[in-house]
């Protein structure tokens, strides 16, 4: 099992998170959401929007799920639908799909696995909670 130089953990915990469709308040409710839940290994943050700058088309950042903190966020407001792609070892994968799937309306999903690596991309909504 190859290690993080970075980090001390093990590589296939990292998983890639690419968001695409949205802006930049909706990447960083997404990030900031995946980051009160695993340890983000390298997460920018998306700095104040500025009059003349052009958004990104995808934004990207990657956790480590092997270090999930015992924060339970609420579900945040999207204003549009968001695309994540997500690619990693099958079982690091498997836990951040699972955790977006409990902080947001998962509308599609589909996935692809390969030998080592799985890629699954998710159309995700704001959840309404309901009292």
């Amino acid at each position: 099992m190859e290690s993080n130089g970075t980090r001390n953990h093990p590589a296939d915990c990292d998983v890639t998170v690419q968001l695409s469709d949205c802006g930049r308040q909706d990447a960083r409710a997404v990030f900031e959401t995946l980051d009160r839940v695993f340890t983000g290994c390298d997460m920018p943050t998306p700095g104040p929007e500025q009059a003349h700058d052009r958004e990104p088309t995808v934004w990207m950042a990657t956790f480590d799920s092997s270090a999930r903190r015992e924060e339970r966020p609420g579900p945040p407001q999207l204003s549009t639908e968001v695309t994540a792609l997500l690619t990693g070892d099958h079982q690091a994968v498997a836990e951040v799909e699972k955790a977006l799937g409990g902080l947001f309306e998962v509308r599609s999903a589909t996935s692809v696995s390969g030998e080592h690596e799985k890629e699954a991309r998710l159309q995700l909504a704001s959840r309404y909670v309901t009292h």
